[in-house]
């Protein structure tokens, strides 16, 4: 009984296996691999307690090899060396799988380390990592596996695994173990994806539940009040963090107030304030831009009063900032103006900038060109008068266009009538 739940469930085949029917169905591409017995290095992307550990195991035990775990998290080049040393030994002659788990702790220097065994066939590796692989996993690492995402596990799936566990469990107890529906159903929500967590959720309210009538029975009162809060995935300067941003600034952008109050929430309730500050005021500049250009110095105001206010207050504020953003008229004219550019600055020869523009400069003896020949706008009517600002070599070239809304169709309409004068 001193042995999680989870652990004492584990699935010893595929079909035992919640979930990830997209790559473990039948005739699906990871079944059919197990089956063939031809076992690739493989890379497992996806949230913790979705079955990435479990499926490691079976395809060992089904292939017949010696199973080696690390955690990179603790791990070194040493133990990795240590493994492979083994692989010559009486002991692997079906051959070595090492389960590397957490392999973005690896720097790339280790994980360049593994590519020498990985070649010549002494270990086949299934990596695992909750963050996205082709951001934090060596290329020639990726480009020598195959990746499998496991995605989070449905509630109806973590529901199987939960009546599942609720039969082991009852071996431990003589009362008769009732879990009604409705706390079944809020335990498979709560976890949020994770199995584990459902399982650790199923087996502490149990132990806390004092029997009554010689019976252990959970209802919905019971499970709320010892699992009061959802978990929700979400990792600082992880993957999950930059998906959460992501989400909260396309949802700006699409002018979704619902969407942009959800994903902010997600920041406030991971306590990222920081975050949720800088991502808003980008969502400012780049994303509303020049069709409501107050909309800067107004989240930038409500920025500064979450950052002195600090969490819980620093919430309203946000919400504020977050609703402004969502509602207001869009452009990304000015974002877009200035990639033109620097993609023209970086990849092609702009030429020099024109001589009236350039600082005060004296004009030597072999000069052709004298004098600084600058026109002072405000000398003129409507301060402007027509010169050359771009350099020669691009001086017909058009950045910034006019976005379709009030404030810049303003502007362009202002200006198309002075510059005609």
């Amino acid at each position: 009984m001193n042995t999680p739940l989870a652990d004492r469930l584990r699935p010893e085949k595929l079909s035992e296996v919640v979930g990830q029917k997209h790559i473990l169905g039948e005739n699906k591409i990871l079944s059919s691999i197990v089956e063939s017995g031809n076992i690739p290095n493989m890379i497992f992307y996806g949230p913790s307690g979705t079955g990435k550990t479990t499926v490691a195991n079976i395809i060992a035990k089904a292939s017949n090899r010696t199973l080696y775990k690390l955690n990179a998290t603790t791990a070194s080049v040493a133990d990795v060396k240590n493994i492979c040393a083994d692989a010559d030994s009486l002991m692997s002659q079906s051959g070595v799988l090492l389960y590397l788990d957490e392999i973005q702790n690896f720097n790339k220097k280790q994980q360049q380390s593994l590519l020498e065994y990985i070649e010549n066939g002494k270990i086949t590796l299934i990596a695992s990592t909750t963050e996205n692989p082709y951001f934090y996993i060596y290329n020639a690492i990726l480009s020598r596996s195959v990746v499998f995402e496991f995605k989070a596990v449905s509630p109806e799936d973590i529901a199987t695994a939960l009546k599942r566990g609720i039969k082991i469990v009852q071996k431990d107890f003589k009362e008769k173990i009732k879990v009604l529906k409705p706390a079944m159903d809020y335990i498979a929500e709560k976890a949020n994806g994770d199995v584990r967590r459902a399982l650790n959720f199923l087996e502490l309210i149990i132990t806390h539940t004092p029997p009554k009538d010689d019976e252990i029975i959970i209802d919905l009162d019971r499970a709320e009040g010892i699992v009061s809060q959802k978990a929700f995935r979400y990792d600082k300067k992880g993957d999950s963090q930059y998906d959460v941003m992501s989400a909260l600034q396309k949802s700006i952008r699409g002018s979704d107030p619902d969407g942009a109050i959800h994903y902010l929430g997600r920041l406030i309730a991971a306590e990222d304030l920081q975050s949720a500050c800088r991502r808003l005021m980008v969502i400012a500049a780049e994303d509303i831009g020049l069709a409501y250009p107050m909309a800067i110095p107004i989240v930038k105001a409500c920025v500064d009063s979450a950052l002195m206010l600090g969490l819980p207050e620093a919430r309203i504020p946000l919400a504020d900032a977050a609703i402004l953003l969502a509602t207001a008229p869009k452009s990304n004219s000015a974002y877009m103006a200035l990639a033109k550019a620097l993609y023209d600055i970086e990849n092609t020869d702009t030429g020099e900038i024109p001589r009236q523009l350039q600082n005060m400069k004296y004009d030597g003896v072999g000069d052709t060109k004298k004098g600084q020949n600058y026109l002072y706008p405000h000398d003129y009517p409507n301060h402007y008068v027509k010169q050359q600002y771009l350099p020669d070599k691009i001086k017909n070239k058009k950045y910034y266009e006019y976005g379709d809304n009030k404030t810049e169709q303003a502007a362009k309409e202002y200006w198309k009538k002075i510059k005609s004068e």
